[in-house]
């Protein structure tokens, strides 16, 4: 691989053994690996942990796949995620394509298949490298994001459940690590980065010359 340090796998799936063996697999490939039995528990983790990709089940009780993908979505939009199922027929394959998965496999794994899934997503995914390097933490990125909807700090702090102040201070901790003057130039940075999603542009935008840093 690439980077010295390896690369941060999070693993959902509510059978036992099936996540002993993607654990393994994903072991002996070099990663470093989270497993969780539940959606909830992934979530938690997510908050403050470290995924370069997500793996997940859809069938599972309580919060399946589908739901997961939408939650992960609205804070790490730029997370790739593998959606892995017993079950895949094509309404199934379409649903979490639409929520945000970047590759679809089915259940029994081949080994090699799984982990060229993986290698693969983790190349395609320019965001992980360049925000690694310009070292933002996991708050900043979802400021970031929050920004690039078109929210005012105000709003974010809100969404968030932090102060004003702190949304500030990660704002600006932004602007300079992007080397950003306005959410203008914050905009065509996480456009390189495949960061904001489509309709991202016209907000942030209209919110260009009254946020400024």
């Amino acid at each position: 691989m690439e980077d010295q340090a390896p690369e941060h796998v999070c693993v959902v799936e509510d059978e036992p053994k099936v996540r002993a063996v993607l654990r393994k697999t994903l072991e002996r490939a070099g990663f470093t690996v989270n497993c969780f039995a539940s959606a909830d528990d992934c979530l938690a983790y997510l908050d403050s942990g470290k995924c370069d990709v997500l793996v997940t089940d859809v069938r599972m009780p309580e919060k399946d796949g589908i739901e997961l993908l939408a939650e992960v979505k609205k804070t790490l939009p730029w997370l790739p995620a593998l959606v892995v199922t017993g079950f895949g027929d094509v309404p199934m394959a379409v649903k979490a394509f639409k929520m945000g998965a970047a590759d679809f496999i089915e259940k029994p794994l081949d080994r090699d298949t799984f982990l060229a899934a993986v290698r693969t997503l983790l190349a395609r995914n320019p965001a992980r490298k360049v925000l690694s390097e310009r070292t933002l933490t996991r708050m900043e990125l979802k400021v970031l994001y929050q920004i690039l909807e078109g929210k005012n700090n105000r709003e974010i702090a809100d969404a968030l459940s932090r102060s004003h102040r702190t949304v500030e201070v990660h704002r600006r901790h932004l602007m300079r690590k992007l080397k950003a003057n306005n959410v203008v130039e914050l905009l065509q940075q996480a456009a390189k980065l495949h960061l904001s999603k489509p309709d991202a542009s016209a907000a942030a935008a209209r919110d260009a010359t009254g946020e400024r840093e």
